[in-house]
């Protein structure tokens, strides 16, 4: 995989959008034909994809006005309808109205130390055929508010900070109320608090507002004068829950609920990677606390199935396409800086060299 980067300081949201539909055309239009295919593979009826794609950008012009307009012009930009970018934004959604529950997917681990920016880093997994080009972007929301996001071209975001201290981390869940209908999209959620947020507290209280019909986990981590903080938003059909930090700082995320109220409408099955990944990350805290992001990355995140849980995960050739994961991005999140650091891969290939910053 490779990660291009765009950046621009536009700061009207249509122009924007057009400037990235343009830069990512090709892209745009190889995911809208992937996850077509993964779309019927799993069960949607074809014919159905323009309504849901319509519907998703009628949730986030209700929702969200200046994210709706830029995905408009990403658009026009790339030469495609918009209900085909509002199908790649919904994708987590319409997998959720055929009850689609992966087996692969990320881990998150936080740490929050005495003094200094929060200790961050996350693996994103996901079909090992998708789009060989991801992208991160760095862009102005408004003057003096800089916003730089990880994501697959044509959605609006997924992982990522903003020059106020605060950044996102991103995990798939799956609740037995989802499904029911397209709600506003998770990751326009994603995207919406770097755009608007300065704050825990303000980011917290943007994501509840969100009515949506599939689940997820926003970690985000927050630093200004000199103080971390960090929460996990579990959002879904059945409810939405906020988790804290234990009491030595440590946030660590999965793919299953972590509230108790939540955890009674789980649908991973006992048998998911998801429990034995959380136990060992909380096995590797001591190279999760470390201040370097490559030693997280490369030594806290190495853990393979052999070892007892796919952190690091690695496609199996038997299955079908729709089965096989693999660990596509190794990332961390520099709040203080206002930067992404980020490996092209899972943790068993992360050096030194191979360590980008955003």
């Amino acid at each position: 995989m490779t990660v291009r980067r765009f950046e621009t300081d536009e700061l009207d949201p249509y122009a924007r959008g057009v400037a990235l539909g343009r830069f990512g055309a090709d892209e745009i239009a190889a995911n809208v034909a992937g996850y077509s295919e993964l779309f019927e593979v799993v069960g949607v009826q074809p014919g159905d994809l323009p309504r849901l794609g319509r519907e998703a950008a009628e949730q986030i012009a209700a929702w969200a006005p200046d994210l709706a307009t830029e995905l408009r012009g990403q658009a026009d930009g790339a030469g495609l309808e918009l209900w085909q970018l509002g199908m790649l934004n919904a994708r987590t959604e319409i997998l959720a109205t055929v009850g689609a529950i992966g087996e692969g997917e990320c881990s998150t681990s936080v740490v929050l130390p005495e003094a200094g920016p929060p200790r961050t880093v996350q693996t994103w997994d996901w079909h090992d055929v998708s789009n060989d080009d991801t992208l991160v972007v760095r862009y102005l929301a408004r003057p003096g508010h800089e916003v730089r996001y990880f994501t697959e071209f044509g959605i609006l975001g997924k992982i990522g900070v903003n020059s106020a201290g605060l950044g996102v981390h991103f995990n798939i869940l799956n609740h037995a109320n989802d499904g029911d209908g397209i709600g506003v999209p998770v990751h326009a959620v994603a995207r919406q608090l770097l755009e608007q947020a300065t704050s825990l507290d303000e980011a917290i209280e943007i994501a509840r507002s969100a009515s949506v019909t599939a689940s997820t986990v926003l970690t985000i981590v927050a630093y200004r004068d000199g103080r971390s903080d960090a929460a996990c938003v579990e959002l879904s059909s059945g409810g939405t829950a906020v988790v804290r930090p234990t009491g030595d700082g440590v946030l660590l995320h999965t793919n299953h609920f972590l509230d108790d109220a939540l955890a009674g409408g789980e649908m991973v099955p006992d048998t998911s990677s998801t429990y034995p990944r959380l136990e060992h990350l909380r096995d590797r805290l001591g190279a999760l606390t470390s201040m370097d992001a490559v030693e997280r990355a490369g030594v806290g995140m190495l853990v393979h199935e052999a070892d007892g849980a796919p952190v690091c995960c690695h496609p199996d050739p038997a299955l079908s396409f729709e089965h096989r994961w693999q660990t596509l991005l190794t990332i961390s999140l520099d709040v203080e800086g206002g930067h992404l650091q980020f490996h092209e891969g899972g943790p068993c290939t992360v050096t030194r060299d191979s360590w980008q910053v955003f």
